[in-house]
């Protein structure tokens, strides 16, 4: 009796468990058949533009001074003047300091001395032998007489050629007591005070002329572009801008001056030289700075915003907004970056509408709502959050 009172028991339980699976399992199907459509993700996209775009070269060089003069001196004397002040641009020809003037100008006095007393004494030689030669042409005077004449007035004419000699290479002398710049351009940090005496000998001499307008820089690319920059080279001269190391300022235009005549084989590079103007002072000696040669334009290139770019294993990449509101993986192939922008010569066409902000929630076939500008970053943060909830 009990055991048939179990196996009933056991039966009705089962059909009531049959039951209630079939039961919820038929309400909970028109549940998961309701479910709603992922949501669309916030994304910024902007339409792929052609445009001219400058293609560059980049490197990093230093500025070098066209010119740098050591003004020395010539002569040993006192200093009794000194004309510049330190930092004071300068034209060729600007005196610098005068060195005591006096001991030459004597100089010059003495052999202007000289020189006056020979010619006296050449003048009478000269009257003599025309009287001799008279004389000897009536027989009153020997030819002996007459020729030592002639040597005694070529002697006095050679001593007034030495005195003349004398005299200008004093005047040389009295000239080198003014120091001049011998260049256009900015003085150093003088070296030696008025009083002092200035020696031929002296190392850092009385100051450093520096010569910034035109300007030098000296940089360096990798060897593989040379034979770029040699076939740009044969349409005309190239063009060098020089950027602050940020990149934020341009500090002036120039253009090529020089290909080395050999590469770096220690570090595989090649080094260039450019000539700016510098009119406005802002590249200045010594300083570190970009440089950017401009190798060629093209015209009408298809350019996206940097950040519309990603990397993946198999290389760049961005997401391309189709017509139906979905996303597309879409391979490119960028040939630079430059100020935000990048250059596509394949994977786009002119038209495309890509993502430039909000792709890493994306994948292939997601649906997206384009956003611009606050409401865009905004609701991409109201995403984030949602999905970083449990």
């Amino acid at each position: 009796m009990k055991r048939r009172l179990v196996i009933v028991l056991f039966v009705l339980a089962a059909a009531l468990g049959g039951g209630s699976v079939w039961y919820f399992g038929k309400r909970a199907r028109p549940a998961a058949a309701s479910l709603p459509a992922p949501a669309a993700i916030p994304v910024v996209a902007a339409t792929v533009t052609g445009r001219n775009v400058p293609i560059y070269l980049r490197g990093i060089g230093t500025v070098i001074a066209y010119n740098t003069d050591v003004v020395r001196s010539q002569i040993q004397g006192q200093i009794v003047q000194i004309a510049f002040t330190e930092g004071q641009t300068v034209k060729a020809g600007d005196l610098l300091a005068q060195i005591d003037p006096r001991p030459y100008e004597a100089q010059i006095e003495q052999f202007t001395a000289n020189r006056d007393r020979d010619q006296a004494q050449l003048m009478n030689a000269e009257a003599n032998l025309s009287r001799y030669t008279q004389l000897g042409d009536k027989g009153y005077a020997t030819p002996q007489l007459i020729e030592t004449q002639k040597a005694q007035v070529a002697q006095l004419q050679a001593a007034v050629k030495s005195d003349q000699a004398q005299i200008d290479e004093a005047k040389v002398q009295l000239s080198y007591t003014r120091l001049t710049s011998p260049i256009p351009g900015i003085t150093g940090v003088r070296q030696i005070d008025v009083g002092n005496v200035i020696h031929p000998t002296d190392p850092n001499g009385l100051v450093v002329v520096t010569q910034v307008e035109p300007i030098s820089l000296l940089f360096t690319l990798p060897e593989a572009d040379l034979p770029e920059i040699q076939q740009q080279l044969t349409k005309g001269p190239l063009k060098v801008i020089a950027y602050s190391q940020d990149n934020k300022i341009t500090l002036d235009e120039g253009e090529l001056l020089l290909v080395n005549n050999e590469i770096i084989q220690t570090t595989g590079t090649l080094q260039l030289k450019a000539t700016f103007p510098n009119r406005d002072h802002r590249l200045w000696p010594g300083q570190l700075v970009n440089a950017r040669l401009l190798l060629d334009t093209r015209k009408d290139a298809l350019t996206v915003a940097g950040s519309a770019v990603q990397q993946g294993p198999n290389g760049a990449y961005v997401y391309v907004v189709k017509p139906d509101q979905t996303a597309e993986l879409r391979p490119v192939h960028v040939a630079q970056i430059s100020d935000g922008q990048a250059l596509i010569d394949q994977g786009l066409k002119s038209g495309d509408v890509v993502v430039v902000d909000g792709q890493y929630r994306l994948k292939e076939g997601s649906r997206v709502q384009e956003l611009h500008g606050k409401a865009a970053r905004e609701a991409d943060l109201q995403s984030s959050v949602q999905d970083a909830l449990p």
